[in-house]
């Protein structure tokens, strides 16, 4: 820890750059404020009133997916993996692509007219299913953002040089108190407004960071540099001593389900105007994708570089033997950057990373509490619901995440990469839902037993978090725990449907479509 104190304090980080931070966020909780006046009912407040158009809907699906947490896991697989990582990037953009070519999920989904996933299990299975699934999904989801906090405060800790564990406790509470202030005042419009800004300061930020790294490492180091610590593995993801055949087909599936099942990225085609905008949204994303990936990837290699030149931190960051703490590999990238980039640059790059936190926060945390109040309190208590209460549960279920993300930020012990963290706990919802909605949609027998069961069976991903499997003295790698999970979801949604078959059928949902 002395190393890495030693580095911060060489930080470039200066008052210049502390403007730039305080007046955009003084602008973002400002946003919460002045949007509020326009949210009416539920539909405004979680797909603003299903009004958007195709730019501002690529803005608001690129913004929430390049959140400061996406570039922090982003840039420690870079750190670990080298240019290995790049397939994640590459399937992400493929996969996107198809999605939006095909319409597949998404375009059923938004004709359905359905503000949420779960809400779909009610169309075409039952209301026991939506609520089941549901609650599942607000678990899996509050559970994945679990180290969102954390990830966002070692950032800001990291490029300013404030490396004291106070300090760290101190960021996390202030950055999570304001994003809980200006989603529950402002809902998804708020949500649509940040990300647009977020999406313009952040590009500009990223230019100049990239273009002052390449500068500052040059390529050929960074390629030398891969070779010396990572080797073969470093530059062939299929290599077994480093990705593996098995992890690239998880991404694969990962790639798949980030773009038509995570709720988030569903929110927005549910949001959009028409199916035909949902298609070019996807298109259109698909390179947005590729870029949120690339580029932190691009960072975190080179911090590699950067860790390399530097005695103390190499013992620390590249240990002979073992593996590096997680959590310090995961502030690798931010304090290379802090002593790199010149003040101003530094500001403009925090106050966008701080943007794009901010953004994906707002997003997520008005997904769950959407969730659960639509899915779960609207089916169990029908028409005493009212907009105003829906509301109210609403915001007041945002508050009370956020209380939970700053307690389980500040114990949890991570233990892994943070991207295999998220892809698990992701697991426990998606594996499930990726057999329901799949079968559902496309498949005419599926039946609400095997709905059920596919559900449940997400729960087995929990297997692949290493702090449990430390507890019950297993070793089973992260894709293998996913992708197994996954097949149990298809094979019990299969035989259950084939050995319970539902009476009606599917036409509940295609009546609801019509209507829509």
């Amino acid at each position: 820890m002395e190393a890495l104190a030693k580095i911060s304090a060489q930080s470039n980080f200066g008052p210049l750059d502390w403007a730039i931070v305080i007046v955009y966020l003084i602008g973002s909780v400002g946003i919460g404020f002045y949007v509020r006046r326009y949210i009416a009912d539920m539909a405004d407040y979680v797909v603003a009133g299903r009004s958007l158009r195709t730019y501002l809907g690529l803005a608001t699906m690129i913004g929430t997916e390049m959140g400061l947490v996406t570039v922090m896991y982003n840039a420690q697989k870079g750190f670990t993996g080298g240019f290995a990582a790049f397939h994640i990037a590459v399937v992400a953009g493929v996969v996107t692509l198809i999605v939006g070519l095909t319409g597949f999920i998404v375009v059923p989904l938004r004709r359905a007219g359905v503000m949420t996933i779960p809400e779909y299990y009610q169309q075409r299975f039952s209301p026991g299913v939506r609520v089941v699934g549901a609650l599942i999904l607000a678990l899996s989801g509050i559970l994945n953002m679990g180290m969102f906090l954390k990830a966002g405060a070692l950032f800001v800790t990291g490029v300013t040089g404030m490396t004291d564990p106070m300090t760290l406790k101190l960021v996390m509470t202030i950055l999570i108190t304001l994003v809980v202030i200006y989603t529950i005042l402002g809902g998804m419009v708020s949500v649509v407004v940040t990300d647009y800004v977020q999406f313009v300061v952040l590009s500009i930020a990223i230019l100049l960071t990239t273009g002052f790294a390449l500068d500052r490492f040059g390529w050929d180091a960074m390629v030398q540099t891969v070779n010396q610590y990572r080797g073969e593995g470093g530059f062939n993801p299929f290599h077994e001593g480093g990705f593996g055949t098995g992890y690239v087909i998880w991404m694969g599936l990962l790639g798949l389900v980030v773009s038509t099942i995570w709720p988030t990225a569903v929110m927005r085609a549910c949001a959009a105007d028409s199916t035909r905008t949902v298609r070019k949204i996807y298109i259109w994303s698909s390179i947005g994708f590729v870029i949120r990936c690339l580029i932190p990837f691009f960072w975190g290699i080179c911090a590699l570089v950067f860790v390399s030149r530097h005695a103390e931190l190499k013992a620390l960051l590249l240990p002979t033997e073992g593996k590096a703490d997680a959590q310090h590999t995961l502030i690798a990238m931010p304090m290379a950057l802090s002593v790199t980039l010149p003040t101003g640059v530094l500001g403009l790059l925090t106050a966008g990373m701080l943007a794009a936190f901010m953004s994906t926060h707002d997003s997520y945390l008005l997904c769950w509490s959407s969730v659960l109040t639509q899915d779960v309190l609207g089916p169990v208590m029908g028409e005493r619901l009212t907009t105003r209460t829906r509301l109210l549960f609403a915001r007041l279920i945002i508050l009370l995440t956020g209380l939970f993300l700053l307690l389980w930020g500040l114990w949890y012990p991570l233990g892994q990469d943070l991207w295999d963290y998220l892809a698990i706990t992701g697991a426990v919802y998606f594996t499930g839902a990726f057999a329901v909605l799949i079968f559902g949609i496309y498949w005419k027998r599926a039946s609400t037993a095997g709905a059920y069961g596919a559900l449940v069976c997400g729960f087995g991903a929990i297997l692949g978090l290493t702090p449990l499997q430390e507890a019950i003295g297993i070793d089973v790698s992260t894709e293998w725990v996913g992708i197994s999970t996954v097949v149990a979801a298809v094979v019990v949604m299969i035989v259950g449907s084939l050995l319970l078959p539902d009476k009606k059928g599917p036409a509940a949902i295609e009546a609801a479509a019509k209507e829509a």
